[in-house]
């Protein structure tokens, strides 16, 4: 039998954590010969990923340049894959996301008549600014995807709202659960290793993110200034904010809070290091997506710094609040989950609404179907009163802590 050729393109550190497991079962499977372009849209932040996951691109583009805007990404991107995908031919391409990496690496494949499969299809949050230019990308995405993967039953249900062939859809779970499952299984460096002497001896930890383009300027003003307030509110309170590598974002940070106390404004960790630490911290307050998708298995609480989500499954599952970019907000949502422990425990669940660990299998399984290898992969449902994050787990990330 002539194997499937799968070509994936990723180029941002989000891509390379939700496409890994995907590439690990496409490599052990049989029917299929994997090919792997990255575009290096986050040169920086993803050299430490490809380590970590054993990836080894077969092409890459190395598109990155200081400030660039996101039309140098879009025709760098176009007119480096298009001399590729002429040279590959592949059977699918698979991309990942929303990212101008994935929306580029779509259309690229749709000029050449490609058949493409989109990975963490059909989220929507509704607002074409909120994220920007996330939410248009995956709209655009799936205009000309020919498989759908959907990780919620919400997304597919967003797809079949918009026209979109049932038959071509399913409903997978999130690959960047699978993630979390294999670095459950690794052991690394101790998480003090990468962080400030004494950023674990506070009583409560609170991690920072926030990178979002629609937040520079003055909603990132506002966080640093809620972190302000806090710190001094709550003595024994830190806050642990690794700062994107972007240049906006980092003169905001470091220039409002770069000497404030019991704040330590540190690069952005190694993926693993990273979930140790949410493990270790009281609660999130992040603009990411994937992080919205990792704190449930973590039983994290998440304080979402932004107007809108398009993961809105975990707000149902009672882990996440939405609390917007204004200062007091944040202060008061902050200060509700510290001074109420009841609260706070009311926000740690016991499921992930966004995975269960088999998404790469059901995916390849998808893919094999629609080359008619294969019978139609089950649909993912949230099992409750099953956590993904295991005592062996916690046990194992509170020793190297």
């Amino acid at each position: 039998m002539t194997k499937l050729k799968i070509l994936t393109i990723f180029g941002t550190r989000p891509e390379v954590i939700k496409v890994f497991p995907v590439l690990r079962a496409l490599d052990k499977d049989p029917s299929f010969e994997s090919f792997v372009v990255s575009t290096s849209q986050h040169r920086e932040m993803i050299d430490d990923l490809l380590t970590l996951f054993e990836i080894k691109p077969g092409e890459d583009l190395n598109i990155i340049r200081e400030n660039q805007s996101l039309v140098d990404i879009s025709t760098r991107v176009l007119s480096g894959l298009d001399p590729i995908l002429n040279q590959h031919h592949p059977d699918l391409i698979l991309i990942q996301g929303d990212t101008t990496t994935a929306f580029i690496g779509a259309l690229t494949a749709f000029y050449r008549k490609i058949p493409i499969g989109h990975i963490e299809a059909g989220l929507r949050s509704k607002n074409k600014m909120h994220p920007f230019p996330e939410e248009i990308n995956r709209r655009l995405i799936t205009q000309v995807a020919d498989l759908h993967f959907a990780p919620t039953a919400a997304s597919a249900q967003n797809l079949s709202k918009e026209g979109v062939n049932p038959e071509k859809i399913f409903t997978t779970g999130n690959t960047v659960v699978d993630s979390l499952q294999y670095i459950v299984g690794r052991k690394g460096r101790p998480l003090k290793a990468h962080l400030p002497e004494n950023a674990l001896d506070f009583e409560h930890l609170i991690i920072v993110t926030a990178h979002r383009r629609e937040n520079w300027g003055k909603p990132l003003e506002e966080l640093c200034r809620a972190i302000q307030d806090l710190v001094r509110m709550y003595p024994d309170l830190s806050f642990l904010f690794p700062v994107h590598l972007n240049p906006m974002v980092r003169k905001t940070v470091f220039n409002m809070i770069g000497d404030e106390k019991n704040v330590f404004l540190i690069d952005p960790l190694p993926y693993d290091a990273f979930i140790r630490a949410i493990t270790q911290s009281y609660l999130v307050i992040t603009d990411s997506g994937g992080i919205q998708e990792e704190c449930p298995s973590l039983g994290t609480p998440v304080l979402v710094f932004r107007k809108v989500t398009e993961r809105p499954e975990n707000i149902a599952a009672g882990g996440m609040k939405i609390v917007g970019l204004s200062r007091k907000n944040i202060v008061r949502e902050v200060c509700r989950l510290l001074d109420d422990p009841k609260a706070h425990q009311q926000m740690i669940t016991n499921h992930n609404p966004y995975g269960d660990g088999q998404a790469a299998r059901r995916i390849t399984q998808a893919i094999l179907h629609h080359f008619k290898q294969a019978d139609r992969p089950d649909s993912f449902v949230p099992q409750k009163g099953k956590p993904f994050a295991s005592e062996d787990y916690l046990k194992v990330s509170n020793r190297l802590s």
